[in-house]
């Protein structure tokens, strides 16, 4: 009746995968669109609140300092329309209330595949959705305070990075009593960068002073994903503390237990699967860095800087860096120590950072195709681990080999358990077959796969990475399920080629693992699919190969 058996679950199989074509469909078209449309509101009681470094409210919206001094110059309550700033990376906006990046539009990644129209939104301020970056000066001479935000001037309303054009400057003005404020935003061709400076001229007899801050203000709804079930990429702050080289608190953490921590250096981030944030402060300074919950359910990761001070009729320059962009390791690396570290691979980091090194060597030195680089990689991998996979396949192999004698061992001995043990060790002594000899060498491959697993998870640069045919996106899953197929035919045929487990049950088990495997792929992005594939093509290859050796008498 063994045919009714896989009838059934034949049956069963194309329900579930009829199921899931289904449910794709049906979450494709209940997918809300994101909300393009900047809305600034008028400042407010909530937006002119000012945060104390040791006097800080839960209504406040900026650091201050216990100097900090009333704001009375540049603020008024006008409004003027938001600077536009495009860049060959950037759509960008800012707010002259302030100065503050409300917008972010990353031009050379597209929100959804094949909408080249609609670059992907990092920060924006809209009806439904806030995450911006604010910048600013506390303390004695601060331009920030419980008044209000400084209304800058800026020459125009339009700036562009002209073609062959390396940096575009983008400056604020601002006149106080008894000094002019330059805030000045400099953008470079090709990076995700964007140095941030106060040019203070100090147009008094008495010295000027202030300490400038800047944090990203954020709620906490996820961004939209194109990951599948089962994948939960982080989501909430990051900063490097005394303690920790990468602390994060996602936003249920900063509600409970806010965070503030003083550091020479250090950097603080907003962390999103693919893309981050950052504010990095002077590297030569002690900076204050802050996770916090607002009154009005925002949440606030920033820091503040030492405080400057200018002497009379001179110049100085207070200046952090804020960067936009991909979670690009290379990148990263050069910024600030241990900014990389934002690419979470996990606690197996260790192994995940050298395999995507490696990863991104063949796909920039070999193939030019993420997906042919993934199964290469794979080779690589099975490569360095054949000593130990091959050990493991040879013991299953000597297993079914005897698994016949095995069988007519258990038939003898039905009924007396402690002699079918007993005459079993025999076979096994005689023949020299290890009944563990394959569990060892699968245990200490497992964190191999692991890390490799969220090193694919983690790799911007598979992001709508295309492989061949109807594989556009290896970031996200099979449209047609075909791998997630192919995947689940690969386990079954690989079973065939290793002895049945002994126990009926568990026996049964195992052949309703691919199966289960399949149904739990479906929405599995296909570079892991392709990965796994590629993995259990090359185990049925040696698998077979050592089966014939041992059935040969040769091993």
């Amino acid at each position: 009746m063994d045919w009714q058996r896989y009838t059934l679950m034949g049956g069963i199989a194309a329900v579930l995968l009829a199921l899931a074509f289904q449910w794709n469909a049906f979450k494709e078209q209940h997918t809300p669109e994101v909300d393009r449309e900047t809305i600034v509101h008028s400042p407010g009681p909530a937006d002119s609140q000012v945060a104390g470094d040791n006097n800080d409210s839960e209504d406040s919206d900026v650091p201050q300092l216990q100097s900090q001094a009333p704001a009375t110059t540049g603020v008024d309550g006008t409004e003027r329309e938001l600077i536009q700033v495009t860049t060959d990376v950037f759509d960008l906006l800012i707010n002259p209330r302030g100065g503050d990046i409300v917008k972010v539009a990353l031009r050379k990644f597209e929100q959804k595949q094949g909408t080249p129209d609609q670059p992907l939104i990092l920060l924006n301020q809209t009806r439904y959705h806030t995450y911006i970056a604010q910048s600013g000066l506390i303390g004695q001479n601060g331009t920030d305070s419980a008044a209000g935000r400084p209304l800058f001037k800026m020459a125009k309303n339009n700036y562009a990075l002209a073609e062959g054009q390396e940096a575009l400057i983008v400056d604020l003005t601002l006149q106080q009593e008894g000094a002019n404020i330059t805030k000045r935003f400099t953008f470079k061709r090709g990076d995700y960068l964007i140095q941030v400076a106060y040019l203070v001229d100090n147009t008094s007899d008495k010295p000027w002073s202030a300490a400038m801050f800047g944090q990203i203000k954020r709620d906490s709804s996820e961004p939209p994903t194109d990951m599948g079930f089962g994948m939960s990429p982080f989501l909430g702050a990051a900063l490097r503390t005394p303690e920790e080289n990468y602390f994060k608190q996602d936003f249920e953490e900063i509600a409970e237990k806010p965070t503030r921590e003083t550091i020479e250096g250090g950097w603080v981030a907003m962390v999103q699967h693919y893309f981050l944030s950052a504010w990095i402060p002077p590297q030569d300074a002690r900076n204050t860095f802050e996770l916090k919950e607002l009154s009005d359910g925002l949440f606030r990761m920033g820091f503040t800087a030492p405080q400057v001070q200018i002497p009379a009729a001179t110049q100085g320059e207070l200046s952090a860096s804020f960067y936009a962009g991909p979670k690009d390791v290379y990148r990263l690396e050069k910024i600030s120590p241990y900014l990389d570290l934002t690419v979470d691979y996990g606690w197996l980091w260790w192994i995940a950072k050298p395999l995507f090194r490696v990863l991104h060597f063949i796909q920039a030195h070999i193939v030019s195709n993420w997906g042919w680089a993934i199964i290469l990689l794979t080779v690589f991998i099975k490569t360095l681990l054949l000593p130990l996979s091959a050990a493991g396949t040879k013991s299953m192999a000597r297993m079914r080999k005897f698994a016949p004698q095995m069988k007519k061992l258990q038939e003898q001995y039905k009924d007396n358990r402690q002699k079918l043990a007993e005459e079993t060790m025999k076979l096994y002594r005689r023949e020299k077959i290890n009944p563990m000899g394959g569990c060892l060498p699968i245990l200490l491959q497992m964190p191999v796969f692991i890390a490799l697993y969220w090193m694919l998870t983690e790799t911007v640069e598979l992001r709508h990475a295309p492989w061949i045919f109807w594989i556009h996106d290896l970031s996200a899953k099979d449209p047609y399920f075909i791998l997630p197929v192919l995947m689940g035919a690969s386990m079954w045929f690989m079973q065939k080629l290793n002895p049945a487990p002994a126990d009926p049950t568990q026996a049964r088990i195992m052949q309703l693992m691919p199966v289960m495997m399949t149904i739990f792929f479906l929405w599995f992005p296909a570079g892991l699919v392709l990965y796994w594939i590629a993995n259990n093509l090359i185990t049925i290859a040696q698998t077979w190969y050592i089966n014939k050796q041992v059935d040969a008498g040769k091993i």
